[in-house]
């Protein structure tokens, strides 16, 4: 029996010619990362050991984004322990304000993660990096820890589910759409300790920030791992950034999967997750009747340069709605940079927008945008929990950054169709 891209890379990094799904395995790592909510956990832990040195400087990444620029003086407490770890144990890949970014979209544009590393880190949404064919997923500090120390993690080999997507994209359809059409059709729960494995010609055509979207939120349907084999535009996307060489790996033909599902993207338009799950999706032009009061473009999920040329395709001569809060804030520096570089932020700022320096912010409730009770956001963001950005009694809606721009503009979630702009244009 064939083995699946996931169980390949498994396989080699736990010296083993072929592993197969509930196998109990040891494996070293390509790259351990934490931020500053979950890396002082992992700190107070590994010291506890009494530990002389990290197993290695240079696949340490420790990105202080969730808080910062500090909120108060609990944050600034937690990133400066963070930040003396870094010193004391010489972390090559410290990133901090200034040059830092929301560390899902920092590290693959430092070129710190490459096609078939395995990734852990101490965030759930590491399975990010699996758009560039690597096997990467979440974990507690405490594991954290114990790959400071050893530079390896146990895990058990997931099961497959398949996800081939095929057809036109309609207008306005991004790799957002595609993962949130999916997470409604299967559940949050629908691939628990599973590796998802997108493929097809629906995956190929679009961007690697779209693909980021997808992998992403492969959390947020109970996935262990989110994954797509690379091909040429995963190799352009690397080759200028790569620290290091990487190997391609490929699922074979008579690999086994647990399911197996069909996505037509002719049935698939942008579509708008209600609260307060991301499997409460509808398509936005059902969900027009939602006046809202906040608007959120970025976080690790839709922060990246492709998103902010979006937004700025929607807003360019228009204006936010009176009363509606329109935050935008580019992941990592180099956007922000690219931004000011191609005019983007005079348009934001034109717009009625307020532009923030790279932090993960109010995505997870942490500051710069914070809901009162009763309010209503619509955010790029990848949760809608129940206070997620605020009070218990605020509601999240979310979507892509072409709907969410097109949202601050009506006042109400709205799509780009409503304001006569055409994606082609």
């Amino acid at each position: 029996m064939g083995m699946t891209i996931t169980e390949k890379i498994l396989a080699d990094h736990c010296g083993k010619k072929e592993v197969s799904p509930g196998e109990l395995i040891m494996a070293k790592v390509d790259l351990v990362l934490a931020n500053d909510v979950t890396a002082p956990i992992a700190i107070k832990e590994f010291e506890k050991t009494g530990a002389k040195d990290v197993f290695d400087k240079t696949k340490i990444a420790l990105v202080p984004d969730h808080f910062t620029p500090n909120k108060d003086i609990n944050s600034a407490e937690q990133a400066k322990l963070v930040r003396d770890f870094a010193k004391k144990y010489g972390i090559v890949n410290y990133f901090e304000i200034g040059e830092m970014g929301i560390e899902h979209a920092l590290l693959p544009e430092k070129g710190l993660v490459v096609p078939g590393d395995l990734v852990i880190g101490a965030d759930s949404h590491t399975c990010t990096y699996g758009a560039l064919g690597a096997f990467a997923t979440g974990v507690g500090s405490t594991d954290v820890a114990a790959c400071f120390l050893t530079g390896q993690a146990w895990f058990k080999v997931p099961e497959s589910i398949k996800f081939i997507v095929y057809g036109k994209r309609k207008s306005f359809v991004y790799g957002k759409d595609i993962i949130l059409y999916i997470i409604g059709k299967i559940g949050v729960d629908g691939a628990l300790y599973k590796a998802m494995e997108f493929e097809g010609e629906g995956i190929s055509e679009l961007s690697m920030d779209s693909r980021f979207s997808i992998t992403n939120m492969a959390i947020e349907a109970g996935g262990k791992s989110g994954i797509i084999a690379p091909d040429d535009k995963t190799i352009e996307f690397v080759k200028t950034r790569a620290k290091r060489e990487w190997k391609i790996y490929y699922s074979d033909k008579d690999a086994k999967y647990s399911e197996i599902y069909e996505i037509n993207l002719s049935d698939v338009e942008p579509q708008v997750a209600f609260p307060h799950l991301p499997e409460n999706t509808k398509p936005v032009s059902e969900s027009t009747n939602v006046k809202i009061d906040q608007v959120v473009i970025g976080s690790c999920t839709n922060g990246r340069m492709e998103d902010m040329r979006i937004t700025a395709k929607i807003l360019r001569g228009k204006k936010v709605a009176p009363y509606v809060r329109l935050i935008i804030i580019p992941a990592t520096q180099e956007i922000y940079k690219n931004c000011i570089k191609e005019g983007l932020v005079d348009i934001f700022i034109d717009a009625g927008a307020v532009v923030s320096t790279p932090t993960c912010g109010p995505c997870l409730g942490g500051h710069m945008g914070i809901l009162a009770k009763g309010e209503k956001a619509i955010a790029t963001t990848n949760r809608n929990f129940v206070g997620r950005m605020g009070h218990p009694e605020s509601e999240v809606y979310l979507s892509n950054p072409a709907v969410a721009a097109a949202s601050a503009v009506l006042g109400r979630i709205g799509s780009p169709e409503e304001l006569g702009i055409k994606e082609s244009e």
